[in-house]
């Protein structure tokens, strides 16, 4: 199980997958909105997207889990 987190702080812009979703690994997850900035945020490694753990619009902190990758 992998846990994809923000590196860094900002708005949940766009959320590109969805639970039970198959992802490869530097596949891109969600974007976050920082600072006028589109920040990609994805996976490490492959496998099929468990959960989603926040809703697009929401405040993002650094390190904050954003899915669950099995």
């Amino acid at each position: 199980m992998t846990e994809v987190k923000a590196s860094m702080a900002g708005n949940m812009w766009k959320i590109v997958v969805k639970e039970g979703d198959t992802v490869d690994a530097g596949q891109d997850v969600a974007i976050l909105e920082s600072m006028k900035m589109e920040i990609p945020i994805a996976t490490e490694e492959a496998g099929t997207v468990k959960e989603i753990k926040v809703n697009e619009g929401d405040f993002i902190n650094e390190g904050d889990v954003i899915a669950i990758i099995e």
